[in-house]
């Protein structure tokens, strides 16, 4: 029998990794766990896309994980998911089932495969506040006055990411960063891709859905359930732009033109974040995100099946 243990299935949003990674559960005897950074509310059903009747396969409930263990309005941190990931993971490998670990949020994926220390580095309310009002140019040459040695993890991609190196940096001149035993992970991973107009198209038409099926409604129940609208903002994209919109920030083909492009930002965002993983030496077994859905998952079907040794299952 192989040894791995772990199958990842990533990629941008709207090329149907949710779709591939029950189709394998079903297949190989698997269990899901989400890397999905919203998805862990209660309550972000709509905007986050969790499609929970997508786990139902062939009348078969495939169990999945970090969906809905948290109350909207909470945050939740890299170390948390860890936390949680671990806990999830050997009990799923204690029941001989195969972890699939399927999602998009990028950072979540990679500090389990590079096993980043530094997300254990706890938050400093007191210097965020101090550094929110700076700019990204301003971050960086506040960054710049640290030793090389504190400062060589960091990404510059955004203010907030700046913000983050700049709290570990000062955390680690003083600190030392302690790693628990975790079981090592030895993982097939699967990145699922689309040319970029196929892509876009993808996400237009799932916007549309998003906005008839109640978007705007599950942000107003959020709201009138204690959600303050400062938090659904920082939750991003979907509830940021309703959120924008139910202020009489903008009208509502202007919310949906701006966050469709703001949605595809992100997935390319999205596909630079798995690159750059790719440069840091994690291995991922790219396949196209087709239309036809059953060819791709065949695909998978026989790359899963001869990387972990496994016969299929299902009839």
């Amino acid at each position: 029998m192989s040894d791995q243990n772990l199958l990842v299935v990533l990629g941008a949003t709207a090329t149907g990794k949710t779709q591939l990674a029950v189709h394998l559960a079903n297949v190989f005897a698997g269990e899901i766990i989400s890397a999905d950074s919203r998805q862990v509310f209660k309550g972000m059903d709509i905007g986050t896309g969790k499609d929970l009747a997508e786990y139902c396969i062939q009348g078969k409930q495939i169990p999945y994980h970090l969906i809905d263990i948290k109350t909207a309005g909470e945050k939740y941190q890299v170390n948390a998911f860890k936390d949680d990931f671990y806990l999830a993971f050997e009990q799923i490998i204690q029941r001989n089932n195969l972890p699939i670990l399927c999602g998009g949020t990028g950072m979540y994926i990679h500090s389990l495969l590079q096993n980043h220390e530094l997300t254990a580095v706890p938050v400093n309310q007191q210097l965020r506040e101090e550094l929110v009002v700076l700019t990204k140019e301003e971050l960086q040459k506040r960054l710049e006055e640290f030793p090389l040695e504190l400062r060589g993890h960091v990404d510059f991609s955004s203010a907030k990411r700046l913000v983050r190196a700049i709290e570990i940096a000062e955390f680690l001149k003083e600190n030392e960063v302690t790693t628990p035993q975790r079981p090592v992970l030895k993982p097939l991973i699967i990145g699922l891709y689309n040319d970029v107009e196929l892509r876009r198209s993808k996400i237009a038409e799932r916007l549309k859905r998003r906005l008839r099926e109640g978007l705007v409604e599950e942000v107003q129940n959020l709201i009138a359930s204690g959600v303050s609208e400062e938090m659904l903002s920082f939750y991003g994209l979907e509830y940021k732009f309703v959120v924008a919109y139910l202020k009489g920030q903008m009208d509502f083909n202007t919310m949906a033109e701006r966050l469709q492009t703001a949605i595809f930002q992100f997935a390319k965002r999205q596909m630079t974040f798995f690159r750059k993983m790719e440069k840091d030496g994690v291995n991922i077994h790219w396949l196209e995100a087709m239309e036809d859905r059953a060819l791709t998952h065949h695909h998978a079907v026989e790359l899963v099946g001869e990387y972990f040794n496994k016969s299929i299952t299902y009839a």
